[in-house]
């Protein structure tokens, strides 16, 4: 069966700072991410996983990074985007070559489309930068611009008791979803997500948290949709971090599924952020 997914993953993440050089210090403290200063502000890497911190407003994303494996699938995205009539620019990111583009959602939020080659895992700690989250006034109108004018495919909806749309979850690839929007009063960036080996390196992930005297802010839990296995810190601006596992990878055929705006949704075992 083809698989119905535009087949591009989440490669890097800009993130806009207040202060980009604290910034970059905690994501080298916590996440084992090398800092390097650049001319428009820092880069934080590490096997799988890359932001760039730029300056900025708090708590927005500059941009979010998806790439593709070959020119010519960006080609033919671009394409494809093109007679959807989806308005299209330069990209902002540094690490796509000229080929890249990007196009903006309805809260502002930049989405870039490029090509870079992907390394295979082989870190001792390993979480590779997998989904973002964005807290949003308009969750209706940016569902429907991932699903039809991105071509992005609706894997989960949470729906409130009167059959409101609470929260989508939506994939490039085929794992559940590479990016997570929930409805709020305001527009911002919720949190990104690195994915992890499984439930043992959770544990080692957390204990390195703890070593660091960076407390855990939610969980460790399990979420309904995605079923995964997380949790969550905070980075020094209130952003939220996440260490996940065990992602499901969605059939070619997975129809979406639905669930009921609560707690248990978003955390099978326990309490849960509710963002309205």
């Amino acid at each position: 069966m083809r698989r119905p997914e535009i087949g591009a993953r989440l490669d890097h993440l800009g993130l806009c700072s207040a202060d980009p050089q604290a910034m970059a210090a905690f994501f080298e403290q916590a996440f084992a991410m090398a800092k390097t200063a650049t001319a428009q502000g820092w880069r934080c890497a590490a096997r799988e996983r890359e932001i760039v911190i730029v300056p900025g407003q708090a708590n927005r994303a500059a941009f979010i990074a998806f790439a593709f494996a070959s020119r010519d699938e960006l080609d033919r995205y671009r394409a494809a985007l093109t007679s959807r009539s989806v308005t299209l620019a330069a990209s902002p990111s540094p690490h796509f070559d000229g080929a890249a583009f990007s196009a903006n959602d309805p809260d502002g939020n930049v989405a870039v489309f490029g090509v870079r080659e992907r390394n295979a895992a082989s870190a001792p700690l390993p979480a590779r930068l997998q989904h973002v989250g964005f807290r949003t006034p308009r969750i209706e109108q940016m569902t429907s611009f991932y699903e039809h004018a991105l071509g992005f495919v609706v894997s989960d909806r949470v729906l409130d008791d009167e059959g409101g749309l609470r929260a989508a979850f939506v994939r490039s690839d085929a794992e559940h979803h590479s990016v997570a929007l929930f409805g709020a009063p305001e527009a911002r960036l919720d949190h990104h997500s690195y994915e992890t080996r499984d439930w043992q390196h959770v544990r080692l992930w957390a204990d390195r948290m703890g070593e660091r005297r960076i407390p855990i802010f939610w969980g460790v839990g399990r979420h309904g949709p995605g079923n995964d296995v997380f949790f969550m810190v905070e980075d020094v601006e209130g952003n939220l971090v996440e260490i996940s596992a065990e992602l499901e990878v969605c059939a070619a055929d997975r129809e979406c599924r639905t669930w009921p705006h609560e707690e248990h949704t978003l955390n099978l075992w326990g309490s849960a952020i509710m963002r309205s």
